[in-house]
Order: structure tokens, then sequence, then C-alpha cells
């Protein structure tokens, strides 16, 4: 089977997968939280996007990844992780009045993470990235199960941030 036709699928089976985590076991448990803590626990898990700099190493990904990929996906997933740690350091100190931070650090970690992912797949389509997806190296499992679960939730993020909360909850119950 050629590489592209190999990643494809992998990318298409990453994402039924996470959608069927996402609506199993983890948006029931989002729904019956406040909406608060929803978004919370989403910016918990986008924290971790620092680890896309690992794009950057040589010896993770393969030589011939190409920089015009490797160097904005690197910088846009680690500035999402920055800004979803300030959305939960804004909520620790939130007794302190600086609440309001974390919704602003909220949706702009999700509006620079989806932007980062689309910028991605607009520069994977056109430098032909799955034709070379060997070259992706330790990091192949990013593309293929990480985007996808970081894509569902920016999606259910920022339909959260937009919706009204009286709302949100009457649906929840």
């Amino acid at each position: 089977m050629l590489p592209q036709n190999l990643f494809q699928i992998h990318l298409v089976a990453g994402y039924i997968a996470c959608l069927l985590l996402f609506s199993t076991y983890i948006l029931p448990r989002l729904r019956a939280m406040g909406r608060f803590e929803a978004q919370r626990a989403i910016a918990t898990l986008h924290s971790f996007r620092f680890f896309g700099l690992a794009f950057l190493l040589p010896g993770v990904v393969g030589p011939g990844l190409p920089v015009g990929f490797t160097v904005f996906s690197a910088y846009g997933d680690f500035a999402t992780a920055v800004l979803a740690m300030l959305a939960l350091l804004a909520a620790r100190v939130g007794a302190r009045g600086l609440r309001p931070f974390f919704w602003v650090f909220v949706a702009a970690f999700n509006v620079v993470g989806v932007t980062d992912l689309i910028v991605d797949y607009y520069h994977a389509i056109h430098l032909n990235l799955p034709a070379q997806a060997g070259q992706f190296g330790a990091m192949y499992i990013v593309p293929v199960i990480y985007v996808p679960m970081l894509m569902i939730t920016h999606i259910a993020a920022l339909y959260w941030l937009v919706r009204p909360e009286a709302r949100a909850k009457s649906v929840a119950a």
C-alpha cells in the first residue's frame, strides 16, 4: 500500500475513533460540568501542545519533513499551549478577580489552536505530506491520533463559548 494511502486511512480512522471516544466518554462528562469546569478540562488537554516543538528536534522527525510544515506547526502548537496554560493560571487565581482573563485566554487558545490546525492541514496538502508520512518518525502519532482529538475539543470549546450558559445547562440536564 502506498504511504499516502496508509496515512490517509490512519487520519480518517483517527477522527472516527476520537469522535467515538469523545461522544461516548468525554462529552457526557463535560456536559455534566459547568461551563467553566468544562473549558478548564479542555484547556488542560491543550496545555500539552508544547509537545509540538518536537517537530523541530532532529532525529525525532526525519530530515525530509518540510520545514514549511514543521516550523509553523511547532510554534502554533507552542503558542496554543502557552495560551491554554495562561487560561489555567487565570482560573486558579480567579478568586482574586482574574476570572475574566480565563475567558479571554480560553477564546484565544481555541482561535489560535484551530487556526494552527487548519493552516497545518493546508501546508500538509500543499507540501504533499501524506506521500512523506514516514518522515514524521516518532511524531507520526500526532497527526493521526492527537490532532483529531485536539480539533474535536476545539470545536466543542468554541461551540460552548458562543452558547449562552443557561442553555448549555438545560441541554445537559
